[in-house]
């Protein structure tokens, strides 16, 4: 077994630390891409769309105007639905994530 080098690995660990090191005085800097409002807006308009394409696609195929067979509808349907539900997930989770920061003592 090989002597530690304890200059060396003392080195390396002051090298590190000032790699990790970050100045009090930085500011954060924006990131590129769309903002979370942004975001979440968006995928609200999505789940819409979805949802007003299934009602479309029911109503079509119930007064017979529709081109879409009922495996489509009921496919759209479910996509519809799916989407609805995971975006309520979100929402909950955000009210969860809201509350708790809420009732963090300062």
């Amino acid at each position: 077994m090989e002597p530690i080098n304890t200059v060396q690995l003392l080195n390396q660990i002051r090298a590190l630390n000032a790699e990790l090191q970050v100045p009090a005085t930085s500011t954060p800097q924006p990131m590129d891409g769309p903002k979370f409002g942004e975001l979440l807006k968006n995928t609200l308009d999505s789940v819409n769309e979805t949802q007003q394409a299934s009602k479309q696609m029911k109503t079509g195929f119930e007064n017979g105007t529709g081109d879409a067979s009922l495996v489509e509808v009921m496919v759209a349907s479910q996509k519809a639905d799916l989407s609805f539900r995971a975006m309520t997930e979100v929402r909950n989770k955000l009210i969860t994530a809201y509350q708790e920061i809420m009732n963090m003592p300062v």
